[in-house]
């Protein structure tokens, strides 16, 4: 019997370079994400009468608040909201310029300076078209979201990764950077409280960061997706800080800090040139979002006792946690912000199995433990645990942190 010899299609010679061109597709390296997806699945195949303890979650998990729900309900009945949205309807718009008066301070003119987005992450896609050419650079925080990176890529440019490490607080060093990385910078991504460190800015950051901007001529988008998730203090915004609205603009969210994960709705606001240059890209990229979604989040943010209350859950949370893995060995404290605690990996049992890296330490805890957490090793190894478990009530949550004690405890971890 012959074999057949497989022949590729034409066009896999078609792909473009930024996705690997002619071996797209045959990459065989996993993907950190798939490698604990696989290790879940393993967990619970080897150990199917243990529960998994899934600290790896990365969004929340209650519903959005059900006064928003219920005016979904209504605006999606209502033919105003039938049609294309484009760069956003004028009640949207005025609500994110009400918010952002009312919990920052911030004035801005609902017209030329606040655009929506489907979501942040399609904002932190496109503002790469507005501003990078072949051979510029965009300044990147690592660890950390990278979707900016990534189109910055596709449009020739290249990334310069600024580590974040536990030496310098969480803060970039930017002494380090050299002059000629200065001098091809185009745009600064941030991104305070800082995922996955939990890291908060404070205003002397931001002005350090405001007098760069100036002097090396580039622009600053702050990603603020985690900025309701605020515990050390009153929630800060980048355009609080006098000369900001100047260099840069501000990315926001209405998914960790209004429980709207999978609404897609965000803004884009700050210096209104920049606005109207991501909202000129925007328009050949999206016809926007669906207006009843917009209407509904209107309904959030008037209301500032959604976002306080899914704080003080997730505060709670995080204390819990922190007072859980200090019992076990591991050194970490509260975070300034996010529903994440970024704590240094163990290095291994004792008396037994030895840790190279954060991942090596994560693998170990899944499978021998069913205990879910993400590895990151850009800047040192470290762990992420994530407090947007499933839990119904407080009695839920200290269950599961006794669980996780009793887990931990019993290995014996070195660090």
């Amino acid at each position: 019997m012959s074999t057949a010899i497989a022949v590729e299609p034409y066009f896999q010679q078609l792909f473009a370079e930024r996705i690997g061109g002619a071996n797209y597709g045959k990459d065989t390296e996993i993907y950190k994400f798939e490698k604990i997806k696989r290790a879940k699945r393993k967990a619970l195949a080897d150990y199917p009468d243990r529960t998994l303890v899934d600290f790896g979650i990365g969004e929340n998990d209650s519903m959005a608040d059900e006064a928003v729900r219920r005016q979904m309900a209504i605006e999606i009945n209502r033919l105003e909201n039938r049609g294309y949205a484009d760069n956003g309807i004028a009640e949207f718009k005025q609500a994110v310029a009400r918010f952002m008066d009312r919990q920052f301070g911030v004035t801005l003119d609902p017209v030329t300076q606040v655009n929506h987005c489907i979501g942040s992450k399609t904002a932190l896609a496109i503002l790469p078209a507005c501003f990078i050419n072949p051979g510029d650079i965009t300044m990147m925080t690592v660890p950390g979201y990278p979707v900016a990176g990534t189109h910055t890529k596709y449009y020739g440019g290249s990334v310069y990764r600024l580590p974040l490490r536990k030496e310098n607080d969480f803060f970039p060093d930017w002494a380090s950077i050299p002059g000629d990385v200065w001098q091809r910078t185009k745009m600064v991504v941030l991104n305070y409280p800082n995922s996955p460190t939990g890291r908060v800015a404070d205003e002397d950051f931001y002005r350090q960061v405001i007098e760069l901007a100036q002097r090396h001529e580039f622009i600053v988008v702050q990603d603020a997706a985690h900025v309701l998730l605020s515990y050390d203090d009153k929630p800060l915004s980048f355009l609080s800080v006098p000369g900001a609205s100047d260099v840069g603009v501000e990315v926001h969210s209405l998914s960790k800090g209004f429980d709207m994960i999978g609404w897609r709705i965000g803004w884009v606001c700050g210096n209104a040139k920049l606005v109207q240059a991501f909202a000129d890209v925007k328009d050949n990229c999206d016809s926007g979002q669906f207006a009843a979604i917009q209407r509904a989040a209107v309904t959030a943010l008037d209301d500032d006792s959604i976002p306080n209350r899914i704080r003080a859950k997730y505060r709670r949370r995080l204390e819990k946690l922190v007072r859980t893995l200090n019992k076990c060995g591991f050194k970490c404290q509260m975070p300034g912000g996010t529903y994440f605690l970024y704590a240094p990996a163990p290095k291994g049992i004792a008396g037994g199995e030895r840790f190279m890296n954060a991942e090596q330490a994560s693998q170990y805890l899944i499978t021998e433990k069913s205990i879910v957490t993400v590895p990151w090793d850009d800047a040192g190894p470290f762990l992420r645990f994530s407090v947007t478990y499933l839990a119904n009530d407080e009695a839920a949550e200290d269950a599961l942190m006794a669980e996780t004690e009793k887990r931990l405890a019993a290995l014996a971890l070195e660090f």
